[in-house]
C-alpha cells in the first residue's frame, strides 16, 4: 500500500491532534469525565495503528520485486 504525500501529511496532523488530546486529559480527574480511561484507551490505541501505517509505508521501504 501506498500514501499519497497528503494522505500522509493528514494521517501525520492526526497523530499530533491525538497526542495533543492524550496530554490536554492527563491532569483531568477521572471522577469528572464519565469513561475518561476508555477515551484515553481509545486515543492510545488510534495513535499506535496510525504511526503503524506510516511505519509500514515509510518512504524509505523499498519494495519487495
Amino acid at each position: 500500500m501506498e500514501l499519497t504525500k497528503s494522505e500522509r501529511a493528514k494521517i501525520t496532523d492526526s497523530v499530533h491532534s491525538i497526542q495533543s488530546a492524550r496530554a490536554s486529559l492527563a491532569d483531568v480527574d477521572e471522577s469528572k469525565v464519565p469513561n475518561l480511561g476508555e477515551i484515553n484507551d481509545c486515543l492510545q490505541g488510534a495513535d499506535k495503528t496510525l504511526r503503524g501505517v506510516l511505519r509500514a509505508v515509510s518512504p524509505n521501504k523499498k519494495k519487495s520485486t
